[in-house]
């Protein structure tokens, strides 16, 4: 295990990698003791990154942001194959940290993510947010294939409001999906059509929280998801596009506090 720790802060943000296993997982952890686990989608860590900084520091709670292996750089085990896998893998994480009431938050591909990990049954996990998730299929309602678009039509899609969408410090045209990391877990489909009918076992909470403005999967979509749940609550939020944690912060924080305190 290396670490490193983030400087400029009273409670530095530790980065670490972890092997588990054949499989490799690095991890940003802000730790102030109550653990949430955030799940990034296929725009990569830094679309969680400033959510995970606001959620740490506005709860003291304890934050872990993993980057999914093969996003950004990072290797990725020959068995990390599918959604399925890695939320395995997740849950050896919390395993080896020896966490318990853990909460977890995915958006887009993260949600499917948080879904899958849910679905584990593991007794660490007791409660999970699926912010604009992936992964079901829902008639009339077919996911945006992204794949496709340029960066201008991508922001269109991805947000209510396009100029809020981040600029990287040396320019382009901000986060994009890493589709062919993306694709190394879901599959070209980018859906399970097995999912919203597993998701009938849940058997905790679970807040679908929801973009009204998103055109990626769009708020029908999201009412399905809720739907296929049995102890679901459902948020939509105004003015907001795929990405709630980087467009409306604050609205995104006040839903996920409704539902964990």
């Amino acid at each position: 295990m290396t670490t490193l720790p983030t400087t400029g802060s009273l409670r530095p943000t530790r980065t670490e990698t972890r092997a588990l296993g054949p499989v490799e997982v690095t991890l940003q952890d802000r730790d102030r003791t109550r653990p949430f686990l955030l799940l990034h989608g296929g725009g990569g860590v830094t679309t969680m990154a400033g959510f995970a900084d606001l959620l740490a520091e506005r709860t003291r709670s304890r934050v872990l942001l993993p980057t999914h292996p093969g996003f950004g750089g990072t290797p990725k085990a020959e068995s990390l194959t599918d959604v399925k896998a890695l939320a395995r893998t997740y849950v050896a994480l919390l395993e080896e940290l020896d966490l318990t009431d853990v909460t977890v938050i995915g958006n887009s591909f993260g949600g499917w993510l948080a879904a899958e990990i849910a679905l584990q049954k593991s007794p660490r996990v007791s409660a999970a947010v699926i912010i604009d998730g992936i992964g079901i299929e829902v008639d009339g309602h077919p996911p945006t294939d992204v794949s496709g678009l340029s960066p201008a039509e991508l922001r269109a899609h991805s947000f209510h409001d396009p100029s809020k969408a981040p600029v990287p410090p040396g320019g382009g045209t901000g986060p994009s999906p890493d589709v062919r990391a993306l694709i190394g877990y879901t599959g070209p489909a980018m859906a399970d059509p097995a999912l919203a009918g597993r998701l009938g076992a849940l058997d905790i909470p679970v807040h679908v929280v929801w973009g009204e403005s998103d055109r990626i999967v769009d708020p029908d979509y999201g009412r399905a998801y809720a739907v296929a749940i049995p102890r679901s609550t459902f948020t939509l939020i105004p003015r907001t596009g795929h990405l709630p944690q980087v467009e409306t912060p604050e609205e995104l924080l006040g839903a996920l506090l409704d539902l964990v305190n």
